[in-house]
């Protein structure tokens, strides 16, 4: 070890999209700053997530919408061309090379360390490079903890030596498996599905609950449910993996109903847990591998003189890439402030504050039919003690969907706050109304007044019309 410390303003462990924006932000403030990655500058999103499988899914949401438009469907009637869907992938993620992430750092003058980071103490960090050597790390100011989450699986017996899928595997896979199942109701799960069933995989899909995608309203998981067993997935609710063995290239699944399955590949998108494990957070008083709970500007409440913080997935508030990165702003902005004796903006929608974790969550799955969401659902309004009102519409009858093909089936809710008039809530499914989500966002965020929406003109004929129809179904 290299006992000599190299000494930073700033300390970030972790270069995904969310180290990186919290680097960016303290080094624009003028604070010296260093960022130290065990793999890929670019991260998880980049990789093994965000940008590879919606690489993936774009060729099959395009294929789906034109199957639906008469004078085009007969042209997309064939199958996709799997070998060029993952080529195009592979460009996505640069061939899983960083060095375009690396100039980046480099043009705006952010040191890198290449090696696994840990804290030893505090404002120090100790990185074990590949070479075999360490190097120390001193931060005058801050330490931001960046490092993500990763794939939780089941405690299965001999579950290591059938080698499944995670996120990145199926992200990342290099052929077509004939048949897969995943194991999961969540986002990975529906969106791998959709992906590997329109490549030409025959897919199961194995939900422990009675729903999918639960966390949301009720009516998007039944009409994802349709959507992929129409493309002619098997969807099973009620059911778990009670025991898993490779046999040759096939993987045999017992059921904990007595039934049993075989398949070249099974995916267990089951959960994420923290990357911490093993990054020294017991060398400050914190527990191994553990979520660590923040403030909202996501410095770690645990720990004293306030000089660590938590950013992004690992302080378990929003489990999203643009989550992340906006914490990530907000945070070297409040570190920037901090270190310069500045006062930090508070205030519930402040310039320093990650207050949209709680109360304004976006998030778009790239299914068919595709689901849009921002803020809280009927029943986590309810829960919260809000007096609301769901007011629901029929997407298909909105002029513009119908252009989107003769069989547009789609949903749209408005979880309004009766008390103050204002929305909660917005969720969308249908073809089409991921570009929808950002309106729906500015209006919760910014909590406009339900009366002023109506002077927000929806353009016709356009899907967005929708919130026209939701306003004359709310007045009635």
């Amino acid at each position: 070890m290299n006992d000599a410390p190299r000494t930073y303003d700033v300390v970030v462990i972790g270069a995904g999209p969310v180290g990186e924006n919290v680097a960016e932000r303290t080094k624009a403030a003028g604070l010296s700053t260093v960022v130290v990655e065990s793999e890929l500058v670019g991260g998880e999103c980049s990789y093994w997530a965000c940008m590879p499988s919606k690489a993936l899914l774009r060729p099959v949401i395009a294929r789906a919408d034109a199957r639906r438009l008469p004078g085009l469907s007969q042209a997309a009637a064939g199958p996709l061309d799997s070998a060029e869907v993952l080529a195009r992938r592979d460009s996505f993620t640069s061939h899983w090379k960083d060095d375009g992430q690396v100039g980046w750092l480099d043009s705006v003058g952010i040191d890198l360390v290449r090696g696994r980071g840990r804290l030893d103490g505090p404002r120090r960090v100790v990185v074990d490079t590949p070479g075999g050597e360490s190097v120390v790390l001193q931060a005058r100011h801050a330490v931001a903890v960046c490092t993500g989450t990763t794939a939780a699986l089941p405690d299965l017996p001999g579950l290591a030596d059938v080698e499944p899928w995670t996120s990145r595997e199926a992200t990342s896979a290099k052929q077509v498996p004939e048949s897969l199942v995943v194991v999961g109701g969540g986002v990975v799960a529906v969106e791998m599905a959709t992906a590997w069933q329109a490549l030409g995989s025959r897919v199961t899909v194995l939900v422990r609950g009675r729903a999918l995608l639960e966390r949301m309203e009720p009516f998007v998981g039944e009409l994802v449910a349709d959507g992929l067993r129409e493309a002619g997935a098997d969807v099973r609710f009620g059911v778990s993996v009670a025991s898993v063995l490779r046999e040759g290239r096939q993987v045999r699944v017992g059921l904990d109903d007595g039934g049993e399955l075989t398949a070249d590949e099974i995916l267990f998108a089951t959960g994420r847990r923290p990357h911490t494990g093993g990054i020294g957070l017991d060398t400050v008083g914190l527990a191994d591998g553990g979520w660590l709970d923040v403030d909202d500007t996501c410095r770690v409440t645990a720990v004293e003189d306030g000089w660590l913080y938590a950013v992004g997935d690992v302080n378990h508030r929003a489990l999203l890439t643009h989550q992340g990165k906006y914490q990530g702003r907000m945070a070297g902005a409040a570190i920037a402030a901090r270190a310069k004796g500045e006062p930090v903006d508070d205030r519930p929608w402040g310039a320093h504050v990650a207050t949209a974790d709680a109360a304004a969550v976006p998030q778009v799955v790239f299914t068919d039919p595709e689901v849009g969401s921002v803020g809280l659902s009927a029943q986590e309004a309810e829960q919260a003690g809000h007096r609301v009102r769901a007011v629901d519409y029929d997407l298909a009858q909105v002029a513009g969907a119908s252009l989107y093909g003769d069989d547009y089936r789609g949903r749209a809710r408005m979880v309004v706050d009766l008390d103050r008039n204002v929305l909660l809530g917005v969720t969308f499914v249908g073809p089409g109304v991921g570009e929808l989500l950002h309106s729906a966002t500015v209006a919760v965020v910014g909590e406009v007044p339900v009366d002023r929406l109506w002077h927000a003109v929806p353009s016709y004929p356009t899907i967005s019309e929708v919130w026209l129809r939701l306003l004359e179904t709310l007045r009635g």
